[in-house]
């Protein structure tokens, strides 16, 4: 069941704003001295919000590197506190595509810029005392299907149940290189650094069991996209596997990455399958491919 509400997905309601560059710099301050009516927060926003587009393809660098001739334009949306990518909606739980560059909840750094407070500010405005809970999470430049419980036994529910409530997660990822084994299953168990990279240990048992399948989708000679199923859920998890495969994310330097041709993290949410906590029915919620993907691979 993919369900999309049309009233709810109408995203850029004023008109795209349009530039070329006319000399060689970096995206931030193009975008500073083309937009003089908006305050560095706002123009940052716009970037980590996926609203920027270079040459047709989302960019949320702030140093992007901009050439004489290209095209930039600036998706315009109506009411920044309205959410624009809901997939789903009932009175247990709310379902949207998170852009890449907007971090699921709040950081030491950044407490308001989030997919929690402008859902939370959403289903405020028909009653203030409503809340949302997290059930889990997205990486900030990972895009996708992200869900919020909206009361706190259904949060409870997928807590105490995550294993028998979803039955599937499913993940898009561009990877460097081409891959000798095309389908594979790689188990490992990953431990923490006191910097929070994740790796995985020496030994079975040496930290929380981590299971990712894959299967290569299409490839060139530079990249390969990858079908991935989760099998577990531990933080950065399809960022180790690939890594250790000798194949990272694109656009993924913390894990290793040296190549960024899509101007973000190579790695999109599409699949989220479960059993609704209450109806017990089963749900699809899917969010498409980013077009900045495809592109990659035509």
């Amino acid at each position: 069941m993919s369900i999309i509400n049309d009233k709810k997905n109408r995203q850029f309601q004023k008109k795209d704003m349009l530039f070329t560059a006319r000399e060689d710099c970096e995206l931030l301050t193009f975008l500073l001295e083309s937009l003089p009516n908006m305050s560095r927060n706002n123009v940052k926003n716009l970037l980590k919000n996926g609203a920027v587009y270079v040459n047709g393809i989302s960019v949320t660098q702030y140093n992007h590197k901009l050439s004489i001739g290209q095209t930039i334009s600036v998706k315009s949306q109506s009411n920044n506190n309205s959410p624009s990518n809901i997939i789903y909606e009932d009175k247990e739980i709310i379902v949207i595509n998170k852009p890449a560059g907007l971090l699921s909840i709040a950081t030491e750094s950044e407490k308001e810029n989030t997919a929690y407070r402008i859902i939370t500010n959403y289903v405020r405005q028909s009653d203030p005392r409503n809340r949302i809970f997290v059930v889990h999470r997205l990486d900030q430049y990972t895009s996708g299907v992200l869900l919020f419980a909206k009361n706190e036994e259904i949060k409870r529910a997928f807590q105490n149940n995550w294993d028998k409530i979803v039955v599937n997660r499913g993940y898009t990822a561009i990877v460097e290189g081409k891959l000798n084994e095309k389908s594979g299953t790689i188990r490992s168990f990953l431990l923490e650094t006191k910097t929070h990279l994740m790796y995985s240990g020496h030994s079975d048992g040496d930290g929380l069991e981590a299971v990712t399948e894959y299967r290569v989708a299409r490839e060139t000679s530079e990249y390969s996209l990858l079908d991935i199923r989760l099998l577990t859920g531990r933080k950065n998890q399809i960022r180790v596997h690939t890594k250790e495969l000798g194949h990272p994310v694109i656009g993924d330097k913390k894990y290793g990455s040296t190549r960024n041709p899509i101007g973000r993290l190579g790695l999109h949410a599409n699949l989220l399958e479960l059993k609704h906590p209450v109806t017990n029915q089963n749900m699809r919620f899917e969010a498409p491919i980013p077009q900045e993907f495809s592109r990659l691979f035509n």
